[in-house]
C-alpha cells in the first residue's frame, strides 16, 4: 500500500514538473495565427499545440520564434503570436515588411530564416469553390502553336508568354490565402478584412522540362512599374550561360564572388526551379539551392503580376505553385521603441489580429485617487449597463489581473486610455514546436507538423 501510494504522488510531482517547467499543451483560441495556427470555433477546427517552456529557462527568446505568453492587459489569459520586436530597438512597419534599426542608426529591413519564410508563405492559387478562371493564360503565342494550360500545368510549344490570373488587376491579401481546400472551405469570410492590400512580395515554383530548341525561360514579376526577370538559359543558350536576375537594370547573378558556375536547363530532364521576391531580396533556386540573389530598394507600388515567357522551342511546366508573403498592416508610420527586457508581437493574420499594434489600456481613476486598468476592447471592456436604472448607469470593468468590478459611473473621476505593446520578459511562458490536433479523416483534416 505505501508502495503505491509513493507511486502515486511522484506521478502527480513529474505531472506537474511536466505542466510548469518543460512541456504543455495549448489550444490555440483565436484565429490571429491562422493559416499557421488555425483556431476557428465556427468550423470547430482549433489546433492543440505543444509548448516548449524548459528552453526559456536557458536562453531569451528569439525573434521569429512562436510563442506563448501572459497577455500584459489581462494576465488571467495566455496569448500566442509571432515575436517581431526585440529590445531594446526602433520598430517599423512600412510597405508590408518589417524594419529595425538601433537608435540613430540606418533601417534595415528584417528578413526572416528559411524556415520561417517556408511557413508564412500563403499560397494563392487554390480554388476550393470551383468557380474561379483558369488560373494561367497564354496571351501571347506564335499562330499555330498552341499552349495547353490546364491548372498550374503547362504545355508550351513556340514561343510565347503566359499570365497568371489572381482575380483581381493585382494580386492582393485575401483573406483565406494560404488554407489548405479543406479548411478554405470551412473557414468564414464574412466580415473579415480582406483584399485591401495589393501585394508585391511574392513565390512561383513548379518544375520544368525544356524541349532542345529552347534558348531561355524567364518568370517576370512586375512590382508597380518595375520589373524583375529570372532567367533561366535554356539547353540552345552559350554554354558559358547562367541563371541571371535583371530588375530594371539592376544584375544579380550570384553570391560568389568568382561568378556564378555555367548552368542551362538541360533538354528533356525535369528540373524544379522557384523564384521569389521576399523582403527587398530577389531569388532564384534551383533543385532547393539558391543560383542567383540581388538586393533591391523597397517598392513605393505593390501592384503586382506574375508572368512566364518562353523563347525558342517549349517545354512542359509542372506543378506550377503561387504564394504571396504577409502584408503587415499599420495604422501608420510611426516608430515603435522597444525598451530592453520587453518584445512587440505580431500575428500572422494581419488582418484580424489583436497585437502589439493595438493593445491600449483603459484606464479608470476614482475620487479617492485610485485607480484601476484594463484591457480596452471597444464595448466590451469597459462596458456601460444599467442606463435608467433608479440608481443610476453602472460601468462592468476586467483589471489587468483579470479581476471584474462594477462602480457606479458617478464614482469614476476621469476615463482615458494609453497604449501598451509591450510584453516583458517575465510573461513569456513558452515556445510553440508541434501541432498534434485536430486529426479528422472525415474532413480531410490533418493538422499534425512543427512550428516555426
Amino acid at each position: 500500500m505505501a508502495e503505491n501510494l509513493e507511486a502515486i504522488v511522484m506521478a502527480v510531482v513529474l505531472a506537474v514538473l511536466l505542466k510548469y517547467f518543460i512541456v504543455e499543451a495549448y489550444k490555440i483560441p483565436t484565429g490571429s495565427m491562422q493559416p499557421t495556427l488555425v483556431g476557428d470555433e465556427s468550423s470547430q477546427v482549433q489546433d492543440r499545440i505543444l509548448v516548449d517552456k524548459l528552453s526559456y529557462y536557458l536562453r531569451a527568446p528569439k525573434r521569429w520564434e512562436v510563442c506563448v505568453f501572459r497577455y500584459p492587459l489581462d494576465r488571467s489569459k495566455s496569448f500566442v503570436k509571432r515575436i517581431v520586436g526585440v529590445g531594446p530597438e526602433e520598430l517599423r512597419i512600412r510597405f508590408g515588411d518589417i524594419w529595425h534599426r538601433q537608435p540613430e542608426e540606418p533601417w534595415e529591413i528584417l528578413r526572416r530564416p528559411r524556415s520561417v519564410q517556408r511557413s508564412v508563405w500563403k499560397r494563392i492559387d487554390s480554388d476550393p469553390t470551383g468557380l474561379r478562371q483558369p488560373l494561367w493564360e497564354a496571351i501571347a503565342t506564335k499562330p499555330g502553336l498552341e499552349w495547353e494550360i490546364d491548372g498550374g500545368n503547362i504545355d508550351a510549344r513556340g514561343s510565347g508568354t503566359a499570365q497568371f490570373r489572381s482575380g483581381s488587376p493585382s494580386i492582393i491579401d485575401d483573406y483565406l490565402h494560404g488554407y489548405p481546400e479543406p479548411l478554405a472551405i470551412l473557414i468564414p469570410r464574412a466580415g473579415k478584412r480582406s483584399g485591401n492590400n495589393m501585394v508585391g512580395d511574392l513565390r512561383l515554383e513548379g518544375e520544368i522540362t525544356a524541349m532542345s530548341g529552347t534558348r531561355s525561360v524567364a518568370i517576370v514579376f512586375k512590382e508597380g512599374k518595375r520589373h524583375y526577370r529570372f532567367m533561366l538559359p535554356g539547353p540552345e543558350s552559350s554554354d558559358t550561360a547562367a541563371p541571371w536576375i535583371d530588375a530594371d537594370g539592376l544584375d544579380g547573378r550570384s553570391d560568389d564572388p568568382a561568378g556564378p558556375e555555367p548552368w542551362r536547363l538541360p533538354a528533356g530532364q525535369a528540373v524544379r526551379f522557384a523564384v521569389q521576391n521576399m523582403d527587398d531580396l530577389l531569388e532564384i533556386e534551383i533543385e532547393g539551392e539558391v543560383v542567383a540573389a540581388i538586393d533591391i530598394d523597397p517598392a513605393t507600388v505593390q501592384s503586382s503580376s506574375i508572368y512566364i515567357e518562353i523563347e525558342g522551342e517549349g517545354g512542359a511546366i509542372r506543378d506550377l505553385r503561387a504564394y504571396r508573403d504577409i502584408f503587415y498592416t499599420s495604422n501608420g508610420t510611426r516608430t515603435i521603441e522597444i525598451p530592453e527586457g520587453h518584445y512587440y508581437m505580431l500575428g500572422d493574420n494581419t488582418q484580424e489580429s489583436c497585437d502589439s499594434r493595438e493593445w491600449r489600456y483603459s484606464i479608470l481613476s476614482f475620487k479617492d485617487s485610485e485607480s484601476l486598468r484594463g484591457n480596452l476592447r471597444r464595448g466590451e471592456n469597459p462596458r456601460i449597463v444599467g442606463v435608467g436604472d433608479p440608481d443610476g448607469p453602472k460601468t462592468f470593468f476586467v483589471d489587468e489581473w483579470g479581476e471584474p468590478h462594477w462602480f457606479r459611473n458617478s464614482d469614476i473621476l476621469a476615463r482615458r486610455t494609453s497604449p501598451s505593446p509591450f510584453v516583458p520578459r517575465a510573461m513569456i511562458q513558452g515556445k510553440a514546436v508541434a501541432v498534434f490536433w485536430p486529426l479528422d479523416p472525415r474532413r480531410d483534416i490533418f493538422r499534425l507538423r512543427w512550428v516555426n
